[in-house]
């Protein structure tokens, strides 16, 4: 979405246009959901939190700064919605990989053997990150998945953006832990050998 149309947007949310909602709630629904039913790893819990995001949305419209940033702001809310669940229910993880979809269906034009090799990717990064801690897999999926920048990720986790680059860091050797991938300086001291 372009900003001068997000800005409009979020003038038309100020001034509570209902038109306004509908079409912030066409552009972003899938993708806060997406958002929250990886961060929770639970499709029925990531169903009610979103529900959830959309009525503070409406609550919280008429406050919005003029130059509010949707998506940020959005996966601002979905996430301490989440980590307020987290708190009340002191939930146990228990990951569930038939509930998630981590990349978007494969291509029709992808051959077979693509197609195979994608679903096999996408299973290991299914069950890599559940395995990685709440607080790495939020930042992997908000910058590898959501595209949103370190800066707007560091605005949704509440860090400053060194913070989060070192958080993202952190992240990204944990997964490659998971994954049993080698770093890149491991890598660059064999070669040297």
């Amino acid at each position: 979405m372009d900003r001068d149309t997000e800005l409009s947007l979020v003038e038309g949310l100020r001034s509570g246009d209902p038109g306004a909602f509908d079409a912030v709630y066409e552009a972003y629904r899938a993708r806060v959901f997406g958002f929250l039913v990886r961060l929770s790893r639970s499709r029925t819990v990531a169903e009610d939190l979103l529900d959830e995001t959309w009525l503070r949305v409406v609550s919280k419209a008429r406050s919005l700064r003029a130059d509010t940033s949707l998506l940020p702001w959005l996966f601002t809310v979905a996430r301490n919605l989440y980590l307020t669940y987290r708190r009340s229910c002191l939930l146990e993880e228990a990951w569930d990989p038939a509930a998630l979809a981590l990349w978007p269906s494969p291509e029709a034009s992808s051959s077979p053997f693509e197609a195979a090799a994608r679903d096999e990717l996408q299973r290991r990064l299914e069950r890599a990150l559940a395995h990685l801690s709440p607080q790495h897999r939020e930042v992997l999926l908000l910058v590898g998945l959501e595209g949103l920048t370190p800066s707007e990720a560091a605005g949704v986790c509440g860090v400053t953006p060194e913070a989060l680059r070192q958080r993202l860091a952190r992240a990204r050797a944990a997964l490659a832990q998971v994954l049993d991938l080698p770093r890149a300086g491991a890598r660059k001291r064999s070669d040297a050998t």
